[in-house]
């Protein structure tokens, strides 16, 4: 056999794998973190104008808390915000980390549809989004008091998801 004939189909069988691979995947939700139970990364240091800015021992304050990454040009942040509302309603401390957006509109996506957040840190380059392992938007991350990433999930909050990813979590570490 030819080295020309048999490049072709070595190519086509490992793209064959790689589509198994990710048509099987549980959940494309579970991306893998290198930070799982490990310290987050530094959240970045600026912050949107007319809202606080987190303070920087925000991620090893008493409790749990969710870091929120989203942008105003992102259909799906605009979809998930109203959940995050509900969140910060119940009482979660949610730190939102407003990406690559020009701030004039990030500020008018908090305006109109509300702020949940109780920091807003801006990462303007995308550099500290990078640093966290972000891809897309939104992504949110669950915080332990000692600082450590607890859970990663890609794609907007809903009930459902809230239910199945994070309250098991969460019971884990609540006192009954």
């Amino acid at each position: 056999m030819k080295l020309a004939t048999i490049i072709p189909v070595v190519l086509f069988g490992l793209f064959g794998w790689a589509l198994y691979l990710g048509l099987t995947r549980e959940n494309p939700q579970d991306l893998p973190t290198v930070f799982l139970e490990k310290p987050a990364p530094a959240l970045p240091p600026g912050t949107l104008d007319g809202f606080d800015s987190p303070a920087p021992d925000v991620l090893t304050q008493p409790g749990l808390k969710l870091v929120n990454f989203w942008a105003s040009w992102c259909a799906p942040c605009r979809a998930e915000h109203p959940n995050l509302l509900r969140l910060a309603e119940m009482g979660w401390t949610i730190i939102g980390i407003n990406k690559s957006d020009k701030a004039a509109d990030a500020t008018a996506f908090i305006n109109e549809l509300g702020n949940p957040f109780s920091a807003i840190a801006t990462d303007r380059t995308g550099r500290q989004s990078i640093d966290w392992g972000v891809y897309g938007l939104p992504e949110t991350f669950l915080i332990d008091e000692a600082g450590n990433i607890l859970l990663r999930h890609a794609g907007p909050i809903t009930k459902r998801v809230w239910d199945a990813r994070f309250v098991p979590i969460i019971a884990t570490l609540t006192p009954q």
